[in-house]
């Protein structure tokens, strides 16, 4: 995609400037998405990712960013690594119109959108009347924001490891099985999240008494303050027995002794037993957010 700001795409709603350089859009937008660190969690940890390990992270396909300009001010932003969703900060409807008619008219074809519900639904809904798609819901998330952080309880027995180059094989394996687990897929290929995470020291298994992994919780790079813990994956016959509890509570704790500011995460709030383990650990729910597929 072009840099591009058009009269097109100027209305009252403000103007929406184009491209599909990282560095122009962080230029543009960075303060914006850092002045909201919780809300803006996914764009700051995916572009940072972008900033430090390339494009090539997220696939082949050519990025797209959008920012939001009104009287000089940004007042929203988007990213999209295709082939997956278009992920918005918050709209009023109006500029979701607006948005999505221009998307529309450049013909960009969009499998689907992430962002908070309102915003979410009034794109959807925009989208549909600007390009006759179908839509459907796929999951409905809430992100969390941790308070007071308390252990689970009674702790399975084991200890917590952080992930090492031996476990590259193991990593990869229960990151295909998450994706096909959380119904999502995953923006990343697992070779290279594995080999990011391990770089990084950014994945904790729990380990039984005997050293087997039974489970395994991940933190993403601090930006903005923020931390957001991901991947929390438990294989199936393992499950019920507080290991992802243990897991999650370990990169919190961790997370906040390296100096975070906010330990955020997400859930699916059709999961009832992830959403009560995270409150009881501590989490307070911050805002919904909705995805949508287009067909």
């Amino acid at each position: 995609m072009d840099t591009d700001t058009d009269s097109n795409a100027a209305t009252n709603t403000g103007s929406w400037h184009l491209t599909d350089d990282l560095g122009d859009f962080l230029t543009r937008a960075g303060a914006f998405l850092r002045s909201r660190p919780a809300l803006h969690t996914v764009p700051l940890t995916v572009t940072e990712t972008l900033r430090t390990r390339g494009r090539s992270v997220y696939g082949d396909g050519a990025l797209e960013f959008g920012v939001l300009e009104r009287a000089g001010e940004v007042r929203a932003a988007f990213f999209r690594t295709p082939p997956h969703w278009l992920n918005i900060t918050a709209l009023t409807p109006e500029d979701a119109d607006a948005l999505a008619a221009r998307l529309a008219a450049l013909g960009r074809r969009l499998p689907g959108v992430n962002a908070e519900c309102g915003t979410a639904g009034a794109f959807t809904e925009a989208w549909q009347r600007h390009t006759g798609a179908a839509a459907a819901l796929r999951q409905h998330q809430r992100l969390y924001r941790l308070g007071n952080l308390t252990a689970p309880g009674p702790v399975p027995p084991g200890r917590p490891r952080v992930a090492v180059e031996s476990d590259r094989e193991r990593l990869r394996r229960w990151h295909d099985e998450f994706g096909e687990s959380v119904g999502l897929g995953t923006v990343r290929g697992s070779a290279e999240w594995a080999d990011a995470r391990i770089d990084s020291g950014g994945i904790t298994f729990w380990e039984a008494p005997d050293g087997t992994p039974v489970a395994m919780a991940g933190t993403s790079p601090r930006v903005a303050g923020q931390v957001r813990v991901t991947t929390v994956y438990t294989p199936p016959h393992l499950r019920g027995r507080g290991y992802a509890g243990a897991a999650t509570a370990e990169v919190s704790r961790a997370a906040l002794a390296a100096g975070a500011d906010e330990v955020l995460l997400f859930t699916d709030l059709a999961n009832p037993t992830s959403n009560g383990l995270y409150q009881r650990i501590g989490y307070r729910p911050v805002a919904d957010f909705e995805v949508y597929d287009f067909t």
